[in-house]
Parts: C-alpha cells; sequence; structure tokens
C-alpha cells in the first residue's frame, strides 16, 4: 500500500494521475482485497480524461501532499475511468442519487471494503467554499465515521443491494401503442424551447436520444411541431458557441440556455448523433446550413479524432477532446477582439457582422465564436470561410486540448451508423469508406475469443470486456454498412452479435442485463447487474438492442427477431410516465410496427446505384434498405419473397406486403411518409 498503481494502465484518465501522491489503485479484486486486509474504506474517485472539474479537484486535492497523505492513512484508493467502466459508474451513480445528491463528475464515493456505498459526492474544494465542505474535512469526518460508528455505517450500507435489486427490476406492460408514442411526443415538446432550440433550462444538453426520436414521431404522427423542434435544435446549436465555427464539431453542452458557452469538452458520442440529426433533417429539407456543419463534423472527425491506421489502413475514433488546455478551461478556442482585429485586418469589421465580436467580449473577458447572422449566398460564404481559415491558422499555434484516444466499442458504433448514413444524403462515399473502415477495425481488434465485442481497446490492449451496449451498437453499424453495401459479411455480423445479447446478457422477465453473466469484477457480485432503458446522452443498452431485433425482423423476414424485439419492449412498457424517459425504446417501437422496407433489386449499374442512394437517404429513420442482386432470393417470411430481381426496381413494403414496383428516386421518393412542414 505505499505506492500508487495507475502507471501501467492504458486509459488517459488513469495516466493523468499516475504521478499523485495519493496511493491509487485500479479498480479489481486485488484493489478490494487490500481494502479488506487494512479494514479501511474505500475512497472511490470515478471521472474521465476530459472533465474539467476532474481536472481541478485533481489538481487542488489529489497532486497537495498533505491531502494524499491524509487519504493514504486512512482509505484505500481507487481511480475508475467512467468512460472505461460505465457499468460500475452507473451503479455508484445510482448510489449517489438514493442518496438524494445531485449526480456528476468527478463522483467521489466512499464504500466499505466489500464495495458497498454508504456516502458521496461529486466535487469537493480544498477548503470550504461554494457551500461545500472541504475535501480534508469530509475524509477526516468520514474516517472518523468509519472508526467510532462502523455498525451504523455497514447497516446503511447493506441497504444498497436492495436498491440496486429494485432498479434493475422490470416493469413489464403490452405493446406500446401509437397514443403512447403521441403522448410522450407532447410531453417532451412541452419542454423545448422553440426560440433557442433544445429543453428548457440552463445548463443545456443537446440530448440526441430525444430529438432523434422527436423526428421518427414527426413522420409516424405526421407531427409539424416535432419537426420543428429538431430543425430549432440544430439551428440553435449549429449557429451558437457550442459549435466549433474554426475546426467543426459540437462541445458537450453549453452553460447558458442560449448556447453560447460551452463546456469546452468535445465527445465522440455527441458528435456522432448531431452527424446523424443533421444527415435526416437535410434528407427532408436540404440547405447551405446543414450541409456545411454535417462537412465540417465530419473533417473533425476525419481529421483529429480518427486514430492511427493499422495495417490495412483501417482505424476507429478516439473517446473525446479536453475541455482544458495549458490548465484553463477553453483557453485553446476563445479570443479577444485584438486577436481577431490582428489577424483578419480590414477584414475584420465584416466579419464582425456575422460572428459576434464584442469588447470586452461575451465570456469572461474572452470571446466565445458564435454565429449571429444566417446562411448568406456563396459568394460571401466563401469570404467568411477564408477569414475562418485565418484565425484557425493562429489558433493553431496554440497548445491544443489533450485527446482522450481510446476506442469505445459503443461510441463508434454511433459514429459508423452516422456516417454511412450522411453518405448516402450527402452524396460522400468517402465517408461510408471511413464508417466500413471503422468497423473493420473494432471487428478485428476488440473482438473476444468467443466473439463478444469488447468495451475499451487502447495501445494494442482490451482494457474493458463488452456491455450490452457495445454489442448492441456495433451491431446495428454493421448494419448500416450492410444497408449500404448490400455485402452479406456486415449482416452476418449483426446476426452474430444480435445472437450472443440473446445467449449472454438475458434478464428473467425481459430485456437484458447492462452487464454480461460472467463479468469478473462486477462491485458486490451478479447481484448487481442492471437492466434499464432509460437514456441518457446516449441511448440505453436494452432501446438499441430493441431497435436491432426489429431492424433484423424487417431486413430479414425472420420472425424470431421479433418476438425478440416485443419480448425487450415489453419488459419497461409498463413504465407508465417515465416512458417519456426512454426515447429510444419509443423509437423502436413504432420501428418494429410501423417499418418501411425499400428492396432494391437489379444489376449493378447508375440506374439501380439511384434507387439505392433514393433509398438510404430517405429522411424518415424508421426506413430499412436492403439490396437483393439478381438471382438472389429472400427467405420465404419475407413480404418481398419472390419479387423479380433482373430488372433496377424498388419495392416499398410496409406491414407484411409490397407495394409494385417502382423505377426512379422520384416515384420510390413520393411512396414515404412525408415530412411535415
Amino acid at each position: 500500500m505505499s505506492a500508487n498503481l495507475l502507471a501501467t494502465e492504458t486509459s488517459p484518465y488513469l495516466l493523468q494521475h499516475a504521478a499523485n501522491p495519493v496511493h491509487w489503485r485500479p479498480w479489481g479484486h486485488a484493489a478490494l482485497a487490500d481494502a479488506a486486509s487494512l479494514d479501511r474504506p474505500i475512497l472511490l474517485s470515478i471521472g474521465y480524461a476530459a472533465c474539467h472539474w476532474c481536472h481541478v479537484m485533481a489538481h487542488e486535492s489529489f497532486e497537495n501532499e498533505a491531502i494524499a497523505a491524509l487519504i493514504n492513512a486512512h482509505f484505500v484508493a481507487i481511480k475508475i475511468d467512467r468512460e472505461e467502466r460505465p457499468e460500475i459508474d452507473a451503479i455508484y451513480m445510482a448510489a449517489l442519487h438514493a442518496m438524494g445528491e445531485q449526480g456528476g463528475w468527478p463522483l467521489t464515493m466512499f464504500l466499505t471494503p466489500d464495495a458497498a456505498p454508504f456516502w458521496g459526492g461529486t466535487y469537493f474544494p480544498p477548503e470550504p467554499r461554494f457551500g461545500r465542505p472541504s475535501f480534508p474535512q469530509v475524509l477526516t469526518a468520514i474516517a472518523e465515521a468509519w472508526r467510532t460508528e462502523r455498525g451504523q455505517i455497514i447497516a446503511s450500507a447493506g441497504n444498497f443491494p436492495r436498491l440496486l435489486k429494485n432498479l434493475a427490476a422490470a416493469t413489464p406492460g403490452h405493446d406500446i401503442a401509437p397514443e403512447t408514442l403521441a403522448a410522450a411526443a407532447g410531453l417532451l415538446l412541452n419542454s423545448t424551447d422553440p426560440v433557442h432550440g433544445g429543453l428548457n433550462g440552463a445548463p443545456r444538453f443537446p440530448n440526441p436520444p430525444i430529438f432523434r426520436f422527436l423526428w421518427q414521431e414527426a413522420h409516424r404522427g405526421a407531427n409539424p411541431r416535432a419537426a420543428r423542434a429538431v430543425h430549432a435544435l440544430l439551428n440553435g446549436i449549429g449557429m451558437g458557441g457550442i459549435y466549433d465555427h474554426l475546426g467543426g464539431g459540437f462541445a458537450r453542452y453549453s452553460t447558458d440556455a442560449e448556447w453560447l458557452v460551452p463546456h469546452f469538452e468535445k465527445m465522440l458520442y455527441d458528435n456522432a448523433q448531431l452527424l446523424d440529426l443533421l444527415a435526416l433533417a437535410h434528407a427532408a429539407a436540404p440547405s447551405a446550413f446543414t450541409q456545411a456543419r454535417a462537412t465540417e463534423t465530419v473533417t473533425w472527425l476525419a481529421t483529429t479524432m480518427r486514430a492511427p491506421p493499422d495495417a490495412r489502413n483501417d482505424s476507429a475514433f478516439a473517446a473525446a477532446l479536453d475541455a482544458d488546455s495549458e490548465g484553463e478551461e477553453g483557453k485553446f478556442y476563445v479570443w479577444t477582439k485584438s486577436e481577431i482585429d490582428g489577424a483578419l485586418g480590414a477584414e475584420a469589421d465584416f466579419f464582425s457582422r456575422f460572428y459576434e465580436i464584442t469588447d470586452p467580449g461575451n465570456w469572461e473577458g474572452r470571446i466565445v465564436l458564435r454565429r449571429i447572422a444566417p446562411m448568406a449566398d456563396a459568394e460571401t460564404e466563401a469570404r467568411l470561410a477564408a477569414r475562418r481559415a485565418t484565425l484557425a491558422a493562429l489558433r493553431a499555434t496554440r497548445r491544443p486540448p489533450a485527446r482522450d484516444d481510446k476506442i469505445l466499442a459503443d461510441w463508434n458504433g454511433l459514429a459508423i451508423a452516422a456516417l454511412a448514413r450522411a453518405s448516402a444524403v450527402f452524396d460522400r462515399p468517402d465517408w461510408l469508406a471511413l464508417a466500413a473502415a471503422a468497423t473493420r477495425f473494432l471487428h478485428q481488434a476488440l473482438t473476444e475469443p468467443d466473439g463478444r465485442i469488447a468495451h475499451a481497446w487502447r495501445l494494442g490492449r482490451v482494457s474493458a470486456r463488452g456491455l450490452l451496449d457495445d454489442q448492441a451498437a456495433l451491431a446495428l453499424a454493421d448494419l448500416a454498412v450492410f444497408q449500404a453495401t448490400g455485402e452479406q459479411g456486415p449482416l452476418d455480423a449483426a446476426i452474430g452479435l444480435a445472437t450472443l445479447i440473446v445467449a449472454r446478457f438475458a434478464a428473467p422477465g425481459g430485456g437484458f442485463f447492462t452487464e454480461p453473466d460472467d463479468l469478473p469484477d462486477l462491485p458486490l457480485g451478479p447481484g448487481a447487474r442492471t437492466r434499464n432503458a432509460a437514456c441518457g446522452v446516449t441511448p440505453a443498452g436494452n432501446a438499441l438492442a430493441a431497435q436491432l431485433f426489429a431492424s433484423l425482423y424487417h431486413l430479414t423476414g425472420d420472425p424470431a427477431w421479433r418476438q425478440h424485439a416485443q419480448a425487450t419492449i415489453a419488459a419497461f412498457s409498463g413504465a407508465g410516465t417515465s416512458l417519456t424517459g426512454m426515447p429510444t425504446l419509443l423509437a423502436a417501437a413504432d420501428l418494429l410496427e410501423n417499418a418501411t422496407t425499400l428492396i432494391i433489386t437489379g444489376p449493378p449499374g447508375p440506374e439501380r446505384a439511384a434507387l439505392h442512394r433514393a433509398a438510404l437517404a430517405a429522411p424518415d429513420p424508421a426506413c430499412l434498405t436492403r439490396l437483393v442482386p439478381p438471382g438472389a432470393t429472400l427467405p420465404p417470411s419475407h413480404p418481398a419473397h419472390g419479387k423479380p430481381t433482373q430488372i433496377p426496381a424498388a419495392f416499398v413494403c410496409r406491414a407484411g406486403t409490397c407495394a409494385l414496383p417502382v423505377h426512379t428516386p422520384q416515384a420510390l421518393r413520393a411512396l414515404l411518409r412525408p415530412t411535415p412542414g
């Protein structure tokens, strides 16, 4: 117990703490054994590499020799990267919420030696401020309580397994009816801001799963208000300071209600889901604005977030960019008016007509760039692009934020699916090549011996076992590539992962546990496995699984996948008004019952390619596409079984039947559900 043991880890977050005087251990049996043998409580600290307040607490407390000595004398200290071990983070975040505390990171929890939580919080300052006790005060009080009130602590912590069991319980119900979907959409829409876009309040997150459901509901229910809410979100974030107008990509959230001042970290999962929304919106109403934001975001993904390629030139995407550089939040991104005036010279006044350039700035004496005028004519936009390039070149001389370059399977799955859709909508086959290369990399680098996909990988090492979200998200990515290419391999891979989900993650009463049945180091053992369908900033694993099974049913015609989708949805459909917190599950329920399957036939050539692209670029997200080459046949259970495949044609199939074939993209688009205006 006399050393910090993080130096051999691969997580960038854990390595940030490898030189702390705190005697950190990585999570695992060895750390828990240390706590048991020393009869000490555990100080569990959970964060992630791009987290600003994690850095603050590290500098103030974990690099402080006196505070470190207090920790080392009374606790076994364990560090966890929440992105690497999201299932453990979820368990202890649930404990914090049960204690009546607001969640966030860094998550600071105190556990008994057998890992049961008994008290916690988030950020603690080194001295009392913000109405919070100092971290040394907290440490001293917990150590004293462990010495004098241990019986009460252990009794209180003993209630936690029962809490976990209740949280993991199914809420069974019947099929989700259309009126349930409409009611959920109405409740969500009542919480949106029609002026700035997004959900009301501050801080303000984009919440892509909610707006992805609303976009689908706009088509299912012919709901123009839902469509307007998505456009308002994209306009608000695309014009605001939450968007990086010089380098592309969206920050995690804004601290205000107008999308002006971001919390500057950029996450792969946000940008993946927002790219998907941009593509859907552009498919319905093409505009220079959505095209610019999508193109700039993909450029950022390809140039900044793509990991070094392997020998086959395949590569996936890094997890995040830090909020800080040179120890200061946002320093890389913000400006002063004098800096902009000096860089742009005579063009500064022109630039300031389109971007908010003020003295003394719009945030703490600095300028966060945001667009204040709509898109203009092509000549003006080219002139603005040249000015942005000048500023970007100047910004490139600054020290950039650190990149967390670990590869996460679930977040990459979201990015691959978005790239595949955007490739068709924006007619960018190079984007599909990026998506296909990422799927190949993930299957090559992260496949475990039994076929499961691991969760995290870095420096040639798998650092975390695969979870439900990883299997489902990558299988959906495989299906996106299959629909775009018609190649059999990605479909087989998706079916393999779906079969594995059923075998290794199934929960009694329906649905699936987040963790597999053999995860060796889950806190408190197998009884702590979690099951939920509530979306956070990413779609829930059960919701992704339901979407996967529904997609497989419509693409293959195999009724077993329909049964799996129905059972997964039914495990949560009795949740009542809580269903509004499960937008991806709601979207999966609509997909299962109301999907449009577009069967494209005929020999390769421009006519088939035009039909195929029109299908892939449908603005209705409940559309699935299958390319059937000449001579191939679909199974008898598929509604398009027996359809002729010798000529270029598109068959639009719904509710078990297919319409007569059409032969032009225009005729195909006319058969799709319209996007409400």
